[in-house]
């Protein structure tokens, strides 16, 4: 079950369309940027297609959309790509070239625009930065974009909080997402992050940008010093999983 579709307005031209899903206590954000190219970064799942099509229409004409873009090949970030792309018939997918590969090119009723890493798309006023982060946060074919005139990181399930929390917050949430992380290990979805010997070079990349916003897909949106919350993250998953055992399969 869900609740109502919330729309909020996190920087000029760029909006969080967030649904919460009681079943998982999670907020499922989606992250529309306004402009001449209006791109989509989760497509979301299916199930929720008609509600994210009704959001987006009180922002723009879903049909305008040009670009749709996510981290990895996964239900919520891209499971309703298909239903975008009939809608908006100019619009394609944006991933690296791993994605489109293994996934998004078999899929997809139109083949994706393929960025290389730290390649520039310009959609208009507003220019995002493709960054390759292979298992950051899951998967091989992993990416995130960072819009640079609003200093936006679309960070994906970085940061993940569990909770019906507010859309946008100043407050810590590193603290959030060690919670959510230590609860988690002890469930079904443990070991769903993995650590590897490029974790922390590549969230050191990110922060090297120095972002001022951290657009996650599951919680709130933080505004702050997303360099000193991208590091403090990496110490957090060094510590959570970095020495992580598999008990089970």
């Amino acid at each position: 079950m869900t609740d109502k579709t919330r729309i909020t307005e996190i920087a000029a031209d760029h909006y969080v369309i967030s649904i919460y899903v009681r079943e998982f206590n999670l907020r499922f954000n989606h992250f529309l940027i306004k402009d001449e190219e209006p791109l989509l970064f989760h497509a979301g799942m299916k199930q929720v297609f008609p509600l994210m099509r009704d959001a987006v229409g009180r922002i723009i004409d879903p049909a305008t959309l040009r670009w749709i873009s996510f981290s990895h090949f996964e239900a919520d970030e891209c499971g309703a790509l298909n239903e975008w792309l009939a809608i908006a018939p100019q619009a394609a997918p944006v991933c690296g070239l791993v994605g489109a590969a293994v996934s998004v090119n078999d899929f997809s009723m139109r083949p994706a625009r393929v960025l290389a890493h730290d390649e520039i798309l310009k959609i208009g006023r507003y220019r995002l930065r493709f960054r390759r982060t292979p298992h950051v946060p899951h998967n091989w074919e992993a990416s995130l974009l960072f819009e640079e005139v609003t200093r936006t990181l679309l960070c994906s399930d970085l940061f993940t909080h569990e909770g019906d929390v507010e859309p946008l917050t100043e407050s810590d949430v590193v603290d959030r997402a060690k919670s959510s992380l230590l609860e988690g290990q002890k469930g079904p979805f443990a070991n769903a992050y993995p650590y590897t010997p490029f974790t922390e070079p590549i969230l050191q990349g990110l922060a090297d940008l120095r972002p001022a916003r951290l657009a996650l897909m599951h919680g709130s949106a933080f505004v702050g010093d997303g360099a000193r919350a991208l590091l403090d993250m990496a110490k957090v998953m060094r510590e959570v999983l970095g020495k992580q055992e598999v008990t089970s399969l």
